[in-house]
């Protein structure tokens, strides 16, 4: 690392949030939910064409590594296991935790305007700074939730959603809208629950937004799916459609549009829609689909 840059190590699972996540990391291959249709890789994970489960809990002590300043084009956020070892927070961080619960990254906490992202081109795949002609990218006003990806999750460029217009997938992890109400830190790892899913479509290309709602939020039990958010969160998720449609419109570009009638699908499409994105991820690091620029580290 360049002297001039500033490293600094937080212990994830030291906070309150994150300290009772079980399964992020395993020292030991994890057990399949489903026991079949396993993948061996040659870096020793394991994972089945199904979403994955845990059959014991363990606290990992994932750690955050700042590399650079914030708001610089050399600002990154590394994720570590115990050892100091690099991790990717796309491919090493498992998805499912079991009982429809599923790990949720952060990489732009509610209230800020830096668009954060996963660099899923460079190697471990951390967060930086989204950059446009060179220069560091804004939103044009700050986004009102946490906004995140889920793990292990992919939108296949080559698969058309006859469901949604016929749009490919954007080459991404799927984002997640977290609506509780604290305040998260880049790279914070959070237990969420899907509530709900826009299909937005950006530029063509189909962009999901899960909505859901961590584990620890005072009203997370009050809400289990679209209808729950209704009436708990009365105009939110109107909200988070009207903010993505419009996002772009003041840089001179077209509003956004949204498949599956204009309206959010409930619980069950949602899980639908991380199912099979977790397959085609799947896909991808078993290189049964070609990886392009992405980073499979």
């Amino acid at each position: 690392m360049a002297a001039a840059a500033t490293a600094r190590i937080v212990s994830v699972a030291g906070s309150s949030t994150v300290a009772s996540s079980s399964c992020l990391l395993l020292k030991a291959p994890f057990a399949l939910k489903h026991g079949r249709n396993a993948l061996n890789f040659n870096n020793g994970r394991r994972l089945s064409e199904r979403l994955f489960s845990c059959n014991a809990i363990y606290n990992p002590q994932v750690q955050i590594k700042h590399e650079g300043q914030p708001e610089t084009l050399d600002y990154r956020v590394f994720f570590e296991d115990t050892s100091g070892k690099k991790i990717s927070p796309w491919h090493d961080i498992p998805l499912h935790l079991g009982d429809g619960v599923f790990n949720f990254i952060v990489e732009i906490p509610k209230e800020s305007s830096a668009k954060m992202e996963v660099a899923t081109d460079e190697p471990y795949t951390p967060i930086k700074q989204d950059t446009k002609k060179g220069k560091l990218r804004y939103y044009p006003y700050n986004i009102n939730w946490n906004y995140g990806l889920l793990p292990q999750t992919w939108e296949d460029p080559s698969l058309a959603n006859s469901e949604v217009d016929g749009a490919f997938g954007d080459n991404d992890p799927v984002d997640v809208v977290e609506i509780g109400e604290t305040r998260r830190k880049i790279g914070e790892i959070l237990k969420v629950k899907p509530l709900a899913a826009l299909a937005m479509i950006d530029e063509g290309e189909l962009d999901w937004k899960i909505v859901a709602i961590s584990l620890d939020d005072p009203r997370a039990s009050l809400v289990n799916d679209v209808d729950d958010v209704e009436k708990h969160f009365p105009g939110t998720l109107t909200a988070i459609r009207d903010w993505f449609r419009d996002y772009k419109i003041p840089d001179g570009k077209p509003a956004n549009k949204f498949g599956l009638g204009n309206k959010a699908a409930n619980k069950e499409y949602a899980l639908k829609v991380i199912t099979e994105t977790n397959e085609s991820w799947a896909k991808l690091v078993k290189r049964s689909i070609p990886a392009g620029e992405l980073s499979l580290a």
